[in-house]
Parts: structure tokens; sequence; C-alpha cells
């Protein structure tokens, strides 16, 4: 599991590749804080970009469940991009996709979020 971060614009987005399971959640968890800090009211909204992710367990499920509670509760933006096929899967039977605005690609992720 990797993740890369860089500025798409006014929008932060953290390129997430490899599988997000119960080896790499904790690693992925550890990656994402110092973005997730970074996401409050007014400052630059996070898009994390799956389309590298080629699985996603209930464990990194979780880590989401947590990011997206934490960027709640500081009033920031945060989105999803790019969903492989497998974890769009995952999300719709999971209802995650309830929880985060889910764009079909980063391009249209950053119109909507900047």
């Amino acid at each position: 599991m990797e993740l890369v971060e860089h500025m798409h614009g006014a929008v932060r987005v953290a390129s997430v590749s490899g599988r997000i399971d119960q080896t790499t959640a904790a690693q992925f968890q550890h990656l994402l804080a110092p973005l997730l800090e970074a996401v409050k009211a007014g400052a630059a909204p996070l898009l994390l970009d799956f389309s590298g992710v080629d699985y996603i367990s209930s464990v990194g499920l979780r880590v989401l469940m947590l990011a997206a509670r934490q960027v709640k509760a500081q009033q920031g933006k945060i989105a999803i991009a790019a969903l492989t096929p497998m974890v769009a899967e995952v999300f719709q039977i999971s209802r995650f996709n309830l929880v985060f605005t889910v764009h079909p690609d980063v391009a249209t992720a950053v119109a909507s979020l900047g």
C-alpha cells in the first residue's frame, strides 16, 4: 500500500495504491493522519484517488469511517474518486457510497471540490 500526496489546483489529492487490508490498514491510517489534520473549514479539501486500490477489507473501511468522522468534526471536505470495479462493489454493499461523495474520476472530483 502506498500513498502519494500532491496538490491539484485548490484540492489536496492523496493517490492510494495497492491493497488496504489487515496487513496495511495501520500504515494507511498512519499516512492519512497528517492529511486529515489539515482538512478543516476553509482549508483545501482532501480527495482520495482510489484508482490504484485493487482491494479494501472491513479494516480499511473502518479507517475510512474514522477519517470521515474526523473531517466532519473539523468541518472540512473529503471525497473519493476513481474506484476500481471491485472496490466500488464493496462501497455499494457496505453503503460507503453514502458516507463519502464518490466521483467517477479525479478531474470530475477536482472540478466539484475546487
